[in-house]
């Protein structure tokens, strides 16, 4: 069975997410429509691609993303598909695919240019996914096109004395998700200590989970994602470390 997910900035105030479900649905009632999430700030590119970009991978492969994030941010109003890493992802051309993945795209194509739709995914996005859905070709979904703009993400700057990144995400519980891997953690530390300079806090150890520490406390430890993540048990750690989205995180070894 044919899987749409749907990532969008639409909330849940108003019947958009709804509709644009239900408009999937009536082009073909078989397909398996899954949210993944409603809640991205309104046109905020980096946490849209964040979100995606954390959960795609743990679909099957083919399985077909609509990321309505900024869908009427562009002057041009471009629609377009892609396929990354064995997905095929439906979007406007505001550079939030660029983030999802380290890989390239594999193709890309020009689904819809200058549409006067106000609401891009119902009309535009909608159908192009049930068509993939149902065996379309992404290369019959549009035209070839190599223009797709891009945005760098923010890399780490990592050696044997430290590590620097940045906060990525702030999640539903105000954990800092960092974009720090436990890969090359492991590999720098190497056995050393270390501390982790979080704003003016000092963390010289890596828990497990927040069940470690007591209410109130500072935790650090790798999540499901494979990324440092920092939090505070019981509290809002962006608020009360006044951190936010870009924040620098160092870990430095001795």
């Amino acid at each position: 069975m044919a899987i749409i997910t749907l990532t969008s900035d639409f909330g849940h105030r108003d019947a958009y997410a709804a509709i644009l479900k239900a408009t999937i649905l009536s082009k073909d009632p078989k397909i398996n429509v899954v949210d993944i999430s409603h809640d991205v700030d309104q046109s905020n590119i980096a946490q849209g691609a964040f979100i995606i970009g954390s959960a795609f991978r743990n679909f099957p492969e083919n399985t077909i993303h609509i990321v309505a994030v900024d869908s009427l941010g562009t002057s041009d109003n471009k629609i377009i598909a892609a396929k990354i890493e064995g997905h095929f992802f439906i979007a406007a051309d505001n550079g939030l695919l660029s983030l999802i993945s380290e890989l390239n795209p594999e193709k890309v194509v020009l689904i819809s240019e200058n549409g006067k739709s106000t609401f891009p995914s119902k009309d535009i996005m909608a159908s192009a996914a049930v068509d993939l859905a149902n065996g379309t070709m992404l290369e019959k979904a549009g035209s070839d096109y190599a223009e797709m703009k891009r945005f760098l993400k923010r890399s780490v700057r990592a050696n044997e004395h430290a590590i620097i990144g940045h906060v990525v995400h702030i999640d539903h519980y105000g954990n800092l998700i960092t974009n720090i891997k436990k890969e090359d953690f492991d590999t720098y530390s190497d056995g050393k200590s270390f501390i982790i300079r979080i704003g003016k806090e000092k963390i010289d150890s890596i828990n497990y989970s927040p069940s470690e520490v007591e209410a109130s406390d500072c935790f650090v430890l790798f999540n499901h994602l494979g990324v440092m993540e920092i939090g505070i048990k019981h509290g809002h750690a962006g608020k009360l470390l006044g951190l936010d989205y870009d924040s620098q995180i160092l870990v430095k070894f001795n």
